[in-house]
């Protein structure tokens, strides 16, 4: 009878781990998770004559996911984001004889994407699509030329929204930690009117994002 007893505590034993292992990513179903993410952006602005994701800056916020089912989700982001641009290679203008030496422009905006995600197994790890939409909060453009030119900047402001298309995934890491790795990109033109020979006609934000998120 003891030898059984004791067989019996060692088998029990034996399998916790093994049922814990199973169900560690299997948490209970619930209809609303939240959360907070924080990372950093890599950015461009495509129609500024530089091309590459030059310029750093944060990317932060809070997260709620509405569950429509056991594979489907619906996001809302509250995020404070810094896009823009940098180019410190001398290249042509575009107008006779004069160079751009140096540019900058930074943006700062608060910004609410909207995404479906589709989770792609037991770990919840997930992929998303959906629209984002900014608001700038703070501008700040500069401008160097060889010869120096002077161009007024506020004469070419950039427009107070954005409109984006978002692309990202989510793989899980341990229990509500995730890795997400986004790419957005302006569905309209954050600027039209473009100083003469600085660029193209139009301009946007070009975006690839590397965040944490933690969801209670």
């Amino acid at each position: 009878m003891i030898k059984r007893y004791y067989l019996l505590l060692l088998l029990t034993v034996g399998l916790v781990p093994c049922v814990h292992a199973q169900n560690y990513y299997e948490d209970d179903y619930r209809t609303f998770d939240g959360g907070l993410v924080g990372g950093f952006n890599f950015t461009q602005v495509d129609g500024d004559s530089y091309a590459g994701y030059h310029k750093t800056g944060f990317n932060f916020g809070g997260i709620v996911y509405a569950h429509l089912g056991p594979e489907l989700a619906a996001s809302m982001e509250i995020l404070y984001v810094q896009k823009g641009s940098r180019g410190h290679e001398v290249t042509e203008s575009g107008s006779p004889g004069i160079f751009i030496n140096k540019y900058r422009i930074d943006m700062n905006y608060v910004e609410v994407p909207i995404q479906l995600n589709y989770f792609l197994d037991k770990r919840k790890s997930h992929v998303g699509a959906g629209l984002s939409y900014s608001r700038v909060t703070s501008v700040k453009e500069t401008l160097e030329t060889n010869p120096p030119t002077t161009v007024n900047l506020d004469n070419y402001p950039i427009n107070k929204s954005d409109l984006n298309l978002v692309l990202g995934g989510n793989l899980r890491v341990w229990e509500g930690l995730y890795l997400n790795l986004r790419f957005q990109y302006s569905l309209i033109p954050i600027r039209k009117n473009i100083p003469p020979g600085f660029g193209r006609g139009e301009q946007y934000n070009n975006v690839v994002a590397i965040r944490f998120m933690y969801l209670f």
